[in-house]
């Protein structure tokens, strides 16, 4: 038996990077999983695909009961309640909720504009938290126990200049992890972070084609190399099983240990 067998998952910014890695991950330990994206109906079509593909939710490849994708910007409220309610609608539950969709911002902190701080404000910490909130009225009123995991960043601890916003969206959502893992625990709800460091993924493909900024970056990572997708997602799907039922309020860094020799260029 696969260790998510008969769990609903539901990975929001899962149309590419690391939310599609974990959502693939979930479905080949037997999750179904709704794939949400904002504005990539394509590449939410290949997530789906290789959910499918996985046969994980229903032992055989191409299983159509595998997954879903659903449309909703988790920066707008109406939309993460609606997404939340899809998932429901289409599974009859969810077990586990990744709040994966993020967004950053480059600018120097004089010049970041108050929409760019909300954009990467309303993204990365307020559709967390009502995504969050949302999975939790479900839990509680149906008296299921469940999985909230957050996909958060060493920059929760780590400055990064150019990048305030950013860096206090994601110590918010430590801070949130914390709280709602002590308010939560009572309904056997546990929540978690996994806080990635440098991570290869298409969108950081600017640095991989440039040698030079690649090789300072490697300097500080004393494993030597970039992050794979496929690290973040095995640590999520091991949070969302029975394995770490007494695990709650913690942050997992999988950083290769950039944290600990980190230097500002």
């Amino acid at each position: 038996m696969k260790r998510l067998e008969g769990k609903v998952a539901l990975v929001t910014g899962s149309s590419s990077g690391i939310g599609q890695a974990i959502a693939i991950r979930l479905a080949s330990e037997g999750a179904q999983v709704v794939i949400n994206y904002r504005s990539s109906p394509e590449g939410a079509e290949d997530t789906l695909e290789k959910v499918k593909a996985t046969g994980g939710a229903c032992h055989m490849a191409g299983c159509p009961n595998a997954g879903v994708s659903v449309q909703a910007d988790v920066s707008v409220l109406e939309d993460v309640r609606e997404l939340i309610g899809e998932g429901i609608e289409r599974f009859g539950k969810l077990d586990i909720l990744v709040n994966n969709a993020g967004l950053e911002i480059h600018a120097p902190f004089w010049e970041v504009t108050e929409k760019d701080y909300d954009k990467v404000m309303d993204v990365n910490l307020k559709g967390a938290f009502f995504a969050a909130q949302s999975m939790a009225r479900h839990l509680m009123e149906t008296k299921r126990s469940g999985r909230i995991i957050n996909i958060s960043s060493v920059h929760e601890e780590l400055p990064f200049p150019n990048f305030t916003a950013y860096c206090a969206s994601k110590g918010g959502m430590k801070m949130m992890t914390r709280n709602l893992a002590v308010e939560l625990a009572p309904y056997d709800i546990t929540v978690n972070n996994v806080a990635p460091g440098a991570i290869k993924t298409p969108i950081n493909d600017d640095l991989t084609n440039n040698p030079d900024q690649l090789n300072a970056l490697l300097q500080n990572i004393p494993l030597g190399r970039l992050g794979k997708t496929d690290d973040v997602s095995g640590l999520v799907a091991f949070l969302a099983s029975e394995e770490a039922s007494y695990i709650t309020g913690s942050t997992f860094v999988v950083d290769g240990g950039l944290t600990w020799n980190y230097q500002e260029q």
